[in-house]
């Protein structure tokens, strides 16, 4: 098999096959979990040719390969029958501090899923090359079937952590996941529209948990207890059927009455609080943030931001953690062309940092920059902050968010995935440009030089574990490009194309059923296409039209539901009684005021009528602020239905007919 002898390697020097409790691996890392750190050899790990460095944190024994990681992983599975994670035995390894026990959860919560993350990803980003240039429709069946396939992952989220945290907490892995299956069978998704909710008379607030992240979380730790706790008490002989059972009956209820609505809080709450750096000064949260981003992933820690970062995006469209942390990317990766260029041809640090380069634009993986060639070098380390702050202080000068879940590589860049895109451009060059210029003519010293210019076989080899070829990084991490957003799942056919059928639908008579939708505001109403925001001119968000407003107030577009009315004010979501979502979302990028100039006349769950006010906004106030005020009005769950009918353009006053919801 191939890298069987590396394999043994390893696993010899981690302390033998008795040693490990668990495996599993990362984008660039094996990730051990042994019983006994002080049996293995880090030094002798650290010397073999295919091993950028040994890293140990968040209660993990990591062992940094490079992107061939997949095949050291499959070839130690071989070698030493270890099951991938989980394991009763998990217990007797050391527990560490409780911030490694946490990151440890996240980060063994979320590594076996990188590869299928990923992989969706990339199925995303090829449909959208595919329709952008006319290759396929988004009516065709090849594209709904493909787009199945990329949003799968995304949209049932709660059912892959439900195992991959089940596994970790040694509870039954599948039981795990039909609690999470639980929070999206249509049984339960069908109650988010009743009103009145109760579960034995306990009221009970229906969520939409498609793509949650910390409600399944909390339910799993909970119920890996609580399976512990009935295995003792249980006779032996009925433990198959009433463990599972019970755990069952007992969680999913607790599920949707308390941990759902706490774990949505909670997150809120973490988000509120990474942002209170952002509300102090931006400015300085980039560059504190930014700086202290490559040191995060040198320990493992960069994981952490993860639930934030999809919150985020679920709740705003936009993350600006990830719009700060993009440029520690870029800044490694400068540095390594600064060093490239430096060295002198066949050198051992050319043969690094030539194929480490290709990753990180490739595929947006540093850890070989950062373990290669960025941890051997002091002023190396000094210039990676220096360059990532510089970069993160730019990007939150310019608000920049990112909005979508992407790797930071050339393919989220060709996409558009961030905004503003000229102030994000902005950040990512500086941090390029600042980490090439310094480690050019100053990162590197003369004793470093005389170091790394001595080639050796030792150093073609390291260079193939950091780097490979252009092929390997595409085939063994099906390029990490472009992780769908939060509402990628959201995507439907003819985005574009319903103005167009207007008149051939509205020959069809009475018989089809209609929702007609009034304009909720005063101006201009304009093509979604024409919004100078991708996201919404592709339609991802929803479907409909956006009104240039004259005047600062919002009315209710029909009798509806409030169903959402966002923390920041600046956008409300409502629900008609035949099912149709409605969001209006007043400005772009407004949710970075964050509340201010925007005051809220209704209560979420209150029940209002066509006309009725729900939103009073300061015009002059927003402007000032850089922020449009295009407000989009959409419909979000326009696959539900036949198709958006659009009946008006132009001058529009709040009240006057704009578009029918076809059913």
């Amino acid at each position: 098999m191939k890298y069987s002898d590396e394999a043994k390697q390893i696993v010899k020097y981690v302390g033998g096959e008795s040693n490990i409790n668990s495996l599993v691996h990362c984008a660039t890392r094996l990730r051990f979990e042994l019983k006994d750190e002080g049996k293995a050899d880090k030094e002798a790990l650290t010397k073999l040719s295919y091993v950028l460095q040994v890293v140990i944190s968040g209660g993990q024994y990591q062992v940094v390969i490079g992107p061939a990681v997949h095949d050291y992983f499959v070839a130690i599975q071989s070698a030493a029958n270890i099951a991938g994670a989980g394991s009763g035995q998990k217990e007797e390894a050391k527990q560490g501090s409780v911030m490694d026990r946490v990151m440890k959860i996240i980060s063994g919560a979320f590594s076996p899923l990188i590869p299928l993350l990923a992989g969706a990803g990339m199925v995303k980003a090829l449909l959208t090359v595919f329709t952008e240039f006319g290759i396929m429709g988004y009516e065709d069946s090849t594209y709904l079937i493909l787009s199945a396939a990329g949003n799968a992952v995304f949209y049932f989220l709660p059912i892959f952590l439900g195992i991959t945290l089940a596994k970790q907490f040694g509870a039954n892995a599948y039981v795990g996941g039909g609690i999470g299956a639980a929070l999206l069978e249509p049984n339960f998704t069908g109650l988010l529209e009743a009103e009145n909710v109760n579960f034995l008379g306990i009221s009970v607030t229906p969520i939409d948990y498609a793509s949650t992240i910390f409600p399944i979380f909390i339910a799993v730790i909970v119920y890996s207890y609580l399976e512990k706790g009935l295995k003792k008490i249980i006779r032996q002989e009925l433990q198959l059927f009433l463990v599972p059972m019970l755990c069952i009956m007992l969680m999913v209820p607790f599920t949707v009455i308390l941990f759902g609505p706490f774990g949505t809080t909670l997150a809120g709450k973490v988000s509120d609080v990474v942002m209170i750096l952002f509300d102090f000064n931006q400015v300085i949260a980039g560059l504190i943030l930014g700086a202290a981003y490559p040191f995060l992933t040198l320990l493992g820690l960069h994981w952490g931001f993860t639930p934030i970062t999809l919150q985020n995006l679920n709740d705003f469209g936009g993350d600006i953690i990830e719009g700060v942390c993009v440029c520690a990317v870029f800044a490694e990766i400068g540095i390594a062309a600064g060093a490239y260029l430096k060295a002198k041809r066949h050198s051992k640090m050319r043969d690094i940092a030539g194929p480490t380069i290709l990753t990180g634009i490739l595929a947006g993986v540093t850890e070989p920059i950062l373990y290669g060639i960025i941890m051997n070098y002091k002023r190396l380390l000094a210039i990676v902050g220096i360059a990532s702050g510089i970069g993160g202080a730019i990007n939150g000068a310019f608000h920049v968010t990112c909005d979508a879940y992407v790797f930071h590589n050339i393919f989220s860049l060709a996409m558009r995935t961030y905004s503003p895109f000229a102030g994000y451009l902005a950040g990512i060059m500086a941090a390029l440009v600042s980490g090439a210029v310094l480690t050019y003519f100053w990162g590197i010293t003369p004793q470093d030089k005389a170091d790394f210019e001595a080639a050796d076989d030792t150093a073609s080899g390291s260079a193939q574990a950091a780097g490979h070829t252009a092929q390997d990084v595409q085939a063994e991490n099906a390029v990490n490009d472009s992780r769908v957003t939060q509402k990628a799942d959201k995507t439907h056919a003819g985005q574009t194309g319903h103005a167009d059928d207007a008149a051939e639908s509205e020959g069809q008579g009475g018989a089809e059923q209609k929702t007609d939708i009034y304009a909720p505001l005063t101006g201009e109403a304009i093509a979604l296409q024409d919004v100078e925001d991708e996201v919404f001119a592709s339609g991802v968000a929803g479907l409909g039209i956006a009104i240039r407003p004259s005047q600062g107030i919002v009315t209710a577009p029909c009798d509806a539901l409030v169903s959402l009315v966002f923390p920041s004010k600046h956008a409300v979501g409502l629900t008609t009684q035949n099912g149709a979502e409605l969001l209006i979302h007043v400005g772009l990028n407004t949710v970075m005021l964050e509340g201010q100039g925007f005051e809220v006349l209704v209560e979420e769950g209150a029940n209002v009528k066509k006309g009725q006010p729900l939103l009073r906004f300061d015009m002059d106030f927003i402007q000032s602020k850089g922020c449009q005020l295009v407000s989009p009005v959409l419909v979000t769950n326009a696959d539900d239905f036949q198709d958006i009918r659009i009946l008006k353009q132009g001058p529009v006053k709040a009240g006057e007919k704009i578009y029918q919801v076809i059913h």
